[in-house]
């Protein structure tokens, strides 16, 4: 189908920057880029009704990093670029109270906690807590609290360590608030608009949508998170899904947190009084690096036998819903945020930490650009 005339002087015009992707990565870009520089016309084209990704389909963690994970980025990255890391986090995550109220987005400072079997990381406790007291401005970040095992109704578990700083939130009410701020900042969006192609010419780029219809801008920022591949060839990255699984209302339910097991892998939290469960992709990576949004039978029950064993042991439970949510990995946790060229710029691979990497990864972006 062509486009009238009045489609392409309006809806269709030639935009100074066209931000692809409306997760929390684009709406955060897009908020910075307005707020810093109100006259530039900004466009956000999305290919779903709704951001789709990680975004809407996490579970809804407002979190820097457990403690065995920071252990294990330390070790692979060094301290340095992991504290860089958690900061960037530590401080994504006060930018979101500062923007919303906490009853907008249901943000609650619920404590989180990370269950272990072994001593290893116990070990490493103070080491930690020392590293995170310049960012976290708290004596014991992470503490043992093995008395509360008993009190959540936990099985399985020998030692639990709490997070004084971590919290949860509504990622689909978060998103519809930057939504809101983005209109207000007069951003304007295609959504159900499929990208083709990107084109750079010597005064513009060309984004083909399909063949009667190419938007045009001065700039392109790609915040498409693991559906970047056929944008960015030659960066890494690995798509990962994590699979959900909620229960149906639990009666009587003692758990009340976020919770981490198996350096992040597994991660659950009482939504009201149901359970909400995700992860374990570690037990079938391969087939997990995938941008299928499908459920699999096989990490479905294996989610299960975990609620059974870990967290409700004992008790009964129903599966009221299952689905999935595609992340974007690398070898290393830290962002992919650069100019590619002359014209195009990234802000991809957030690790699974999209909720609290993206507020300063679109002031990052935002530099970029200028």
């Amino acid at each position: 189908m062509n486009p009238s005339i009045w489609e392409l002087e309006t809806f269709y015009r030639k935009r100074e920057i066209i931000i692809i992707g409306s997760g929390f990565t684009g709406l955060w870009t897009a908020i910075s880029i307005k707020e810093k520089f109100p006259e530039k016309s900004v466009l956000i084209v999305e290919r779903n009704p709704i951001p789709m990704g990680a975004s809407t389909r996490n579970a809804g963690f407002a979190c820097f990093g457990s403690l065995t994970e920071i252990i294990s980025d330390s070790e692979k990255m060094g301290w340095e670029k992991t504290l860089d890391l958690v900061k960037m986090r530590f401080e994504g995550l006060q930018k979101i109270q500062n923007y919303f109220a906490n009853d907008e987005i249901d943000f609650d400072l619920c404590d989180g906690y990370e269950i272990l079997n072994d001593e290893f990381a116990l070990e490493k406790l103070d080491e930690v807590d020392q590293h995170l007291f310049p960012i976290t401005k708290t004596e014991n970040t992470f503490k043992i609290v093995n008395e509360k095992i008993k009190e959540f109704g936990l099985g399985k578990s020998e030692f639990l360590v709490e997070n004084l700083c971590e919290g949860s939130l509504h990622s689909g009410k978060l998103l519809m608030k930057l939504v809101e701020k983005c209109h207000e900042l007069k951003v304007e969006f295609l959504c159900g608009t499929e990208v083709e192609s990107v084109s750079e010419l010597e005064n513009e780029v060309e984004i083909k949508i399909n063949k009667n219809l190419i938007l045009k801008s001065e700039k392109v920022i790609f915040c498409t998170n693991a559906f970047s591949s056929k944008f960015l060839e030659s960066e890494e990255i690995i798509p990962a899904r994590g699979q959900i699984i909620l229960t149906e209302p639990i009666e009587n339910l003692k758990l009340k947190g976020t919770f981490h097991y198996d350096e992040g892998f597994y991660y659950f939290r009482n939504l009201g009084n149901q359970i909400l469960l995700g992860g374990a992709r570690n037990q079938d990576f391969e087939t997990e690096k995938t941008t299928n949004f499908e459920t699999t039978e096989f990490l479905q029950n294996h989610l299960e036998q975990f609620l059974k064993e870990v967290i409700l042991p004992n008790q009964d439970f129903k599966i009221a819903m299952r689905w999935s949510g595609i992340m974007a990995m690398g070898s290393e946790k830290t962002p992919i945020v650069k100019q590619i060229s002359e014209r195009q710029f990234c802000a991809v691979r957030l690790s699974g930490m999209g909720v609290a990497l993206a507020p300063k990864i679109g002031e990052m972006v935002c530099d970029l650009v200028n």
